[in-house]
């Protein structure tokens, strides 16, 4: 099969994205074609987007040999502005400055066709969880999914569920066995009526003897402001790699949690006597209440992905790529 991987981490990197070279080596060494575009720096919380109006300029990376040093997977590789020579049976991997969708439409239509058409989409695996409507419907892994159905061609995306993110390697080797053999199966027994799938694998010990299930979304909402309103802005906004740094951090003390180990801002806006309102000059900044989607997953019952996963089971729900209409409306509105 020939297996075209995205993601929204960015290139392999022990502190953004860890996951992603162990994927495929372990598709390479199942025997598939393994195509990779990815963006080149992360693009998290970014959805299905494209960046309009902007020239993307490629470079190319360069994988170096996935091993366990210390405790953890080394991911190496080197950066270059130029390919390889055509002549060269190196591997070589396209990183572009887009979105996860922008990555998959130039892997599907501007590279690879001397390697035989894509069968298949791979959008991860995502360092973090993607379950629940409150994450997958920001997650730049299902977005990149949802790009390749709607291009008409089979997508997964697949995160890794962390509960601790010092990770012994072999986790992760048997994470991504694991879900080379969850992909395989479903590309085999594909639903009738799926566009694509969200998977979400736990790290946990032993993965491929739990359950893998079936499960639905579910249905979450905040409960508030993801902003926090703050009296003076910073002098230079915290970029994407330390806003997703302080999530991971805040995913692992839940993680731990569920493994049994372990503010507003202020400034109203006033009525004047004559009935208009004068605005208090405020600035924000981005702190979403991740408790919200925690508690509406201990709250739920089981059958949906969030759950699945907090019991340390590999979720698998199927998806269409559309926002489906409510049903029992129809005709003419007399207003």
């Amino acid at each position: 099969m020939h297996i075209l991987i995205t993601n929204d981490d960015g290139p392999p990197s022990n502190q953004s994205s860890p996951y992603v070279h162990s994927l495929v080596s372990s598709l390479q060494s199942a025997g598939h074609k393994v195509s990779v575009v990815l963006p080149n720096t992360q693009r998290s919380w970014i959805g299905k987007a494209h960046l309009v109006g902007k020239s993307i300029k490629p470079t190319y990376f360069r994988p170096g040999p996935l091993k366990a040093e210390d405790g953890r997977l080394s991911n190496t590789g080197t950066i270059s502005n130029r390919p390889l020579p055509g002549n060269s049976e190196d591997e070589e991997w396209v990183l572009v400055d887009s979105t996860p969708a922008g990555c998959v439409q130039i892997g599907l239509f501007h590279y690879f066709k001397a390697r035989g058409p894509i069968d298949l989409v791979v959008s991860g695996p995502n360092y973090g969880r993607n379950t629940t409507a409150v994450f997958s419907l920001s997650s730049g892994t299902i977005g990149g999914a949802m790009e390749a159905a709607v291009c008409g061609v089979k997508a997964i995306a697949l995160s890794y569920a962390f509960f601790d993110r010092n990770h012994d390697p072999e986790i992760i080797a048997g994470a991504s066995a694991h879900s080379v053999k969850v992909i395989e199966y479903l590309y085999t027994n594909w639903g009738e009526n799926v566009h694509l799938y969200s998977v979400n694998v736990p790290l946990v010990e032993n993965v491929s003897e739990r359950k893998t299930l079936y499960t639905e979304m579910l249905q979450n909402q905040w409960s508030g402001s993801c902003f926090q309103v703050i009296e003076v802005p910073e002098e230079e906004d915290q970029g994407p790699e330390e806003v997703e740094m302080a999530m991971r951090k805040a995913e692992e003390r839940q993680g731990r949690k569920e493994q049994g180990q372990e503010g507003t801002g202020s400034g109203y806006d006033t009525p004047t006597g004559n009935g208009h309102i004068r605005y208090t000059h405020k600035h924000f900044k981005w702190a979403p209440r991740f408790k919200d989607v925690y508690q509406s997953v201990d709250e739920a019952p089981p059958g949906n992905d969030g759950w699945a996963v907090k019991e340390g089971y590999t979720s698998v729900t199927p998806l269409r790529a559309n926002f489906m209409h409510t049903g029992g409306f129809e005709g003419e509105l007399k207003i």
